[in-house]
């Protein structure tokens, strides 16, 4: 064989792989499109602009659990459709909440030796404006109303409500000033219309009614309360007992909350209530499963929450006047927040 002929052997095989080669990444990237189109066994989910002032029609934000590369992220579906695709946005959150174009996102910063965590706010695109250290796991989250206050609770200590071996920690902070009131439990406390020293006071749970007024749980010798803060005169009322993680109906006239029950498992202990307000009377939702959530109102009637499901976490629907059954929303989601 002449040298002419293996060079071009030689030539003719380099340009074969090479032609092999680019058809193997260009398959390689058309299959990465579809996996981000689909998830396996889930929802399609789908990178896009996600926006606090959605322009078409309401919006329902939720921290995607699909497996995937956009796990974690906040992604947006429209209310209407809440099994159709999954806007994702790129920000990954362990908990979220929104209102009025801000955004409060607490997450992990994995560290070589151990991870921290922060609370982030975000302006209407999801863009952080400002950054705070969080003291431990992030467990709740809130923005009020008007978009200028938000908040939210960590564990510093144990990892669960359902036992009395746990520390949280509240925060509060007002987006006009950036000012922190780092800790809850340095308010004054007022309970059955007494003013009250005790050392294992716990705060969590923040549910805003205006930028002065807001509803948590106070947890003491061993009972939970509802509590009405006032960030003016920094007080904490104490309204009615065993109440955990509050939730202000639209209207401002009903809370939802998560109560213990007597017979509950003790590590399953809660059910879902609705607290009217002027009344002090209880309504209990025709969820009878154990609920470890803040729920949401979707809209003056109906609760939103999530329950363990085969990816973390599913939301589900009840009415909130203990008529109906419970329905499932979505599954493979956590967190929700409706704009619009």
């Amino acid at each position: 064989m002449t040298r002419t002929a293996r060079l071009v052997i030689l030539l003719t095989a380099v340009l074969l792989l090479g032609a092999v080669g680019t058809g193997a990444v260009l398959h390689a990237a058309h299959r990465a499109g579809q996996r981000d189109e689909q998830q396996a066994d889930g929802p399609a989910v789908r990178t896009g602009d996600v926006s606090l002032r959605p322009a078409d029609g309401r919006t329902l934000l939720v921290r995607n659990l699909a497996w995937g590369p956009h796990r974690d992220e906040i992604a947006a579906v429209p209310t209407g459709d809440p099994d159709g695709p999954r806007t994702a946005s790129g920000v990954k959150c362990l908990r979220f909440h929104a209102a009025a174009g801000t955004a409060v996102c607490l997450q992990a910063v994995h560290g070589a030796l151990e991870d921290t965590y922060r609370a982030v706010v975000l302006d209407a695109h999801l863009r952080e404006r400002h950054r705070f250290p969080a003291a431990g796991i992030p467990t709740r989250a809130r923005v009020s109303p008007s978009g200028h206050l938000v908040a939210w609770t960590v564990f510093v200590s144990g990892d669960s409500y359902a036992g009395t071996d746990f520390s949280t920690r509240t925060a509060l902070v007002d987006t006009r000033t950036w000012q922190i009131e780092d800790n809850l439990e340095t308010f004054h406390v007022v309970k059955d219309g007494r003013p009250y020293h005790a050392a294992d006071v716990n705060i969590w749970g923040v549910t805003f009614a205006d930028d002065t007024r807001f509803y948590a749980t106070l947890a003491t010798g061993g009972h939970t309360y509802l509590v009405r803060g006032d960030v003016a005169t920094r007080t904490l009322t104490t309204l009615h007992a065993n109440v955990e993680c509050p939730s202000l109906s639209p209207d401002g006239t009903r809370i939802a909350y998560k109560k213990r029950v007597p017979g509950a498992p003790a590590d399953a202990p809660w059910r879902l209530y609705v607290l009217d307000l002027r009344t002090m009377r209880e309504t209990a939702t025709a969820e009878r499963r154990n609920i470890d959530d803040q729920a949401l109102w979707a809209d003056r009637g109906t609760l939103v929450y999530a329950l363990p499901g085969d990816y973390g976490s599913d939301l589900w629907t009840v009415p909130a006047d203990g008529t109906g059954t419970a329905r499932r929303l979505m599954v493979s989601a956590v967190a929700p927040a409706y704009l619009g």
